[in-house]
């Protein structure tokens, strides 16, 4: 009898020690592996260049501090061509950055529903479709005008306010006198300014919808052709004018950053250019003045950019899910996190609870503007190729092969065959 209750004792010690072993040993948020016992890993994709550095380095960091490997990666791809073919291999990225536009094609068959998530309560900027949350804003990013006060002053003798340009009229009067640049990158031409024309309307889709009905006559339109006044501005005074389509981005922001120009139409991602000349801090963004009556002169346009998504497929583990999750709070509520975002990548934050101050003058001058609620949204459903089939034809007028005619004639006929994105 002694002897079977021995045997049962010790049985019953071997089961205990098993289960403390496939356990890992360890329990609770800290640790860094499944329930298997197995460490976890997951990847990343980043489509933001500017920081790819910065995203390298985080997640070495990051893996040492978590005990989660962490692989980042990046591609010059389209947005969707390239997380096509990932999917296409049953080989996704566990976190995908991507563009608005994005979570809206993609978030129904490939994103995990983030609505429980503490931060969705600290933003108005995340991605909500049919009442679940899918898309975490990366960052607030704007855009506009951006000024070297410096070289305005040097020019003009005296201190630039720049809540003092509210005309074309206005603008004018400056640029003539320090002149400007003008990136000639299809993404700056058709992505960005070009979609004022339509951001600026009070509705665009209807906007889009009338030029491809033809019940709006793009030529005609009282805000494309003051934006186009504007631009014209831009155009006149660009120190590159003879030979605007070979101009580098580089010695353009060169020549804003050290003051040999004064002004160049962009957003506060510039300042991961300018900052790697000798810079005046005493720069800042301010909206496209335009001469319509609408309030837009006073404000830049923008709100969240990049968005990044967990992936909802089985190639994908619940343990890697968490972990997927865990990093995005731990760049919202944890101070390494933040400090990511705000001083390492010089990003504006689109959470309410991050009170870190922005350290680059253009980003200061988004925050100011997002603050104050002076944002017009912007406009995410723009076709895939918008930006390269527009852009060409903008860099057309840029380099004054066609008139402003000729150009409204040429994006309607886009337009034409062009459907916007699903939202």
């Amino acid at each position: 009898m002694k002897k079977r209750v021995l045997a049962i004792l010790l049985a019953l010690v071997l089961v205990l020690a098993l289960a403390a072993c496939s356990n890992g040993g360890s329990s609770g948020s800290g640790s860094s592996g499944d329930q298997s016992g197995e460490k976890v890993a997951i990847t990343i994709f980043n489509s933001k260049m500017e920081i790819q550095d910065q995203m390298q380095e985080m997640a070495e960091e990051y893996s040492k501090e978590k005990g989660v490997d962490v692989e980042v990666y990046y591609s010059s791809d389209t947005v969707a061509a390239h997380l096509s073919t990932r999917y296409a291999s049953n080989d996704p990225y566990t976190i995908s950055m991507v563009d608005a536009k994005d979570i809206y094609s993609l978030a129904a068959e490939h994103a995990v529903d983030l609505s429980d998530q503490d931060w969705v309560k600290d933003t108005t900027q995340a991605i909500a479709i049919d009442g679940k949350t899918y898309g975490f804003p990366v960052c607030v990013e704007a855009r506009g005008i951006i000024y070297n006060a410096d070289a305005i002053k040097k020019a003009t003798g005296a201190d630039f306010d720049p809540t003092s340009i509210k005309t074309t009229a206005d603008l004018k009067a400056i640029a003539e006198k320090v002149g400007t640049g003008v990136m000639k990158e299809d993404w700056s031409l058709a992505a960005h300014y070009l979609a004022e024309v339509y951001e600026q309307h009070d509705d665009p889709d209807a906007f889009i919808a009338g030029i491809k009905d033809g019940s709006i006559k793009l030529a005609d339109d009282e805000k494309f052709n003051k934006m186009m006044d504007t631009f014209d501005v831009l155009k006149e005074n660009n120190y590159a004018k003879d030979a605007a389509i070979s101009a580098e981005r580089e010695v353009t922001e060169q020549k804003l950053a050290e003051g040999e120009i004064g002004l160049m139409f962009g957003g506060n991602w510039d300042w991961s250019v300018l900052n790697a000349y000798d810079y005046s801090e005493n720069m800042g963004m301010m909206p496209v003045p335009n001469d319509v009556d609408d309030g837009s002169s006073d404000k830049l346009v923008g709100g969240g950019s990049k968005y990044f998504f967990i992936d909802s497929s089985d190639n994908t583990s619940d343990a890697q899910r968490k972990a997927a999750k865990d990093f995005l709070n731990w760049l919202v509520y944890d101070e390494a996190g933040q400090d990511f975002i705000v001083n390492k990548c010089a990003l504006v934050p689109a959470y309410s609870n991050i009170t870190l101050a922005v350290q680059d003058p253009l980003g200061a001058s988004v925050k100011k503007y997002a603050d104050a609620g002076a944002l017009i949204p912007n406009y995410n459903y723009l076709p895939d190729d918008h930006y390269a089939k527009c852009g060409a034809i903008f860099q057309k007028y840029l380099a004054n092969e066609i008139d402003r005619a000729a150009f409204a004639d040429e994006i309607t006929e886009y337009w034409s065959t062009a459907e916007v994105g699903a939202h």
